[in-house]
């Protein structure tokens, strides 16, 4: 039996996301979005959120390339002076690996943000992690661990098959394929949570198109399976800056086509 579930990352990122959101649920295939709670949009995402019943929402845990919750002077290790956490996601997960002050830290905003989302009345659907960063093991514990503690039931297993992606005639390394086999520890912290069978998103991020969509569900193997987007209803100065190649719009527009799934 397949399931395929279509979600949106960045809910609460900018005003555009948001209307994207509400927009793609009423009309098109979005059922599942990811919150950003410390993003400058994140009020007006739960107000639309909770006028949206057939909207599944979960966190989206931003710990690399945005906003902290708690802000510098909590978080003087794993941040920067604005507050925000550095895009230099390999040294960050190396702090975070080998610095006991940057884990308490770390487990401090985390713990925050579960708290945040709680505090928004909406229930808790699910986690996942910004550029996800959860296949990090430190974060991937603490998330779980922590997550837990607010009802967490499910999380994004980031695995989206190397030979799919090949047979749609990409070009798939050694990279591509040591992450996926990489996923197979967070599958394993995970046990005991909902988690889907593969994922897609990856290879195609910011260019979940339309007809990369079509391509892509034929393939589809049996299970569950996440194709996760990036929608916006337009391209502001905020998403031009934080995501100069992606393509918006364009994956807006693939969430109100009708598929056939």
């Amino acid at each position: 039996m397949r399931k395929i579930i279509f979600s949106a990352d960045d809910f609460g990122l900018t005003q555009s996301v948001n209307e994207a959101v509400e927009q793609a649920c009423r009309e098109g295939c979005l059922t599942q979005a990811s919150l950003m709670v410390a993003a400058p949009e994140a009020a007006d995402a739960v107000r639309r959120a909770k006028t949206l019943p057939g909207l599944k929402v979960g966190l989206h845990l931003v710990l690399v390339d945005g906003d902290s919750l708690l802000g510098h002077v909590r978080l003087p290790h794993i941040t920067r002076p604005d507050g925000r956490f550095s895009t230099n996601q390999a040294a960050l997960g190396v702090r975070y690996f080998f610095s006991p002050a940057a884990r308490r830290e770390l487990r401090a905003e985390i713990e925050a943000q579960f708290a945040a989302f709680a505090a928004t009345g909406l229930a808790l659907h699910h986690a996942d992690a910004h550029k996800h960063f959860l296949l990090h093991p430190t974060i991937g514990r603490m998330m779980i661990e922590v997550g837990k503690r607010y009802g967490l039931k499910r999380i994004r297993v980031p695995a989206e098959p190397p030979s799919i992606m090949a047979a749609l005639g990409e070009r798939v390394g050694f990279g591509d394929r040591a992450l996926y086999a990489w996923t197979k520890l967070l599958r394993h912290q995970a046990r005991g949570l909902e988690v889907p069978d593969q994922v897609f998103g990856i290879k195609w991020s910011g260019h979940m198109t339309r007809e990369k969509i079509e391509r892509l569900l034929p393939l589809v193997p049996q299970g569950r399976t996440e194709i996760y987007t990036h929608p916006a209803t337009r391209r502001d100065e905020a998403l031009m800056k934080l995501m100069p190649g992606y393509e918006h719009v364009a994956e807006f527009e693939a969430l109100l086509a009708d598929h056939h799934v």
